[in-house]
Parts: structure tokens; C-alpha cells; sequence
């Protein structure tokens, strides 16, 4: 995490994970007002896996568990997104694979993504660590936000770094759900 992350991926858990199609909001690809995305960005230093430490509610994702997210370059410039989670409730692994796209230049962290159709949701990175070791990440409105680092864990004084971060992108983060993270993902 968020992997995991934003409105693309939440519609696209949505579709591929719960088979919801929840896309209010998904048209929308720029950062709220008051959201900057992160620049310089160097997307070689931030792909790979990334684990959703906490994110704000929505129901395709609800209850769900050891959450990731794996970037990747693809020839074509844009960049594969594989969303994997465990749902609890039925006992299975789920997953959504999507493809991003930069809306500018690829040295600042604004992204779309899309995990179905022709429906882009917004991704922008609004923090992160100087050794891209988590990054904080808000979709197109302050009802979107994920909180990612490369280890399943972090540190309590960074958690609360970032969350305080997050409260003064104006995003609630008395409602940020802390994502448990005791499986083994069985993906490679």
C-alpha cells in the first residue's frame, strides 16, 4: 500500500474485489483544493510493493485485511497497479489489477488510474519519505486517503508524523481504519 490507494483503486477494489461498481467520484482526476502532489517524484524509487497501513472507509474495501499494492513500469509508459487483499469473511485473497497513467510529468507523484473501462480515478502522493519508505496518498477528494509503506509495520512516532500530515491536508483522521496485517500473501 495503497498499495495500497485513491479513487481508482477503491472503484476498481470495488468491481474486482467485491464486484460493486461504486463510481461516484471515479470521473474526477485532480487533487482536492489545498493537495499538492509531490515533486520531484521518481517512480523507479517508488515501484514495487507497497502495504496499506490505514485508509479511510468504503464499503469494497471494508473488513478487508493485509492489504498491498505492487507499481510497475510497463514498456508503454504506464504503470501496472495489482491491488490484493484478504477478505476475512469469506476466507479468499482478492485482487485488481489496473493501469495508471501519469496526468503530467512523471517527476510529480499525480496519477490516473483505471481498473476498469474507460474510468480514471485520481492518485496523487501528498507525502513522502525522503527514502520512499511510506507515502501518503489522497484520491481526487479528502474522502480518499491511504497511508503506505514498504514494511507492514512502522514506527508509532512516524504513524503519528504522517497522520498529522494527513489532518492538515484537511483529511479526517479520527476515521483513518489501521489496516491488520497477519497473513502471508500467497502472490509472488
Amino acid at each position: 500500500m495503497r498499495g495500497l490507494m485513491h479513487c481508482a483503486r477503491k472503484c476498481a477494489l470495488a468491481a474486482s474485489l467485491t464486484g460493486a461498481a461504486l463510481l461516484t467520484g471515479c470521473a474526477s482526476i485532480g487533487p482536492p483544493p489545498g493537495v499538492t502532489a509531490v515533486a520531484p517524484f521518481d517512480f523507479p524509487r517508488y515501484q514495487g510493493r507497497w502495504y496499506e497501513l490505514a485508509r479511510l472507509d468504503h464499503s469494497f474495501e471494508r473488513g478487508m485485511t493485509d492489504v498491498s499494492a505492487v507499481y510497475s513500469s510497463q514498456p508503454d509508459g504506464s504503470v501496472r497497479v495489482v491491488n490484493r487483499g484478504f477478505d476475512p469473511s469469506s476466507g479468499t485473497w482478492r485482487e485488481a489489477v489496473g493501469r495508471a497513467l501519469f496526468t503530467g510529468l512523471p517527476t510529480t507523484g499525480s496519477l490516473k488510474v483505471s481498473f476498469f473501462g474507460p474510468f480514471y480515478g485520481g492518485y496523487h502522493v501528498a507525502a513522502l519519505d525522503e527514502a520512499y519508505r511510506w507515502a501518503l496518498v489522497v484520491g481526487p477528494d479528502r474522502s480518499y486517503c491511504w497511508i503506505l509503506a514498504r514494511d507492514k509495520q512502522i514506527d508509532p512516532v512516524q504513524r503519528e508524523a504522517i497522520t498529522a500530515q494527513a489532518k492538515g491536508l484537511g483529511i479526517d483522521t479520527s476515521a483513518l481504519i489501521w489496516v491488520a496485517h497477519g497473513r502471508q500473501d500467497p502472490a509472488p
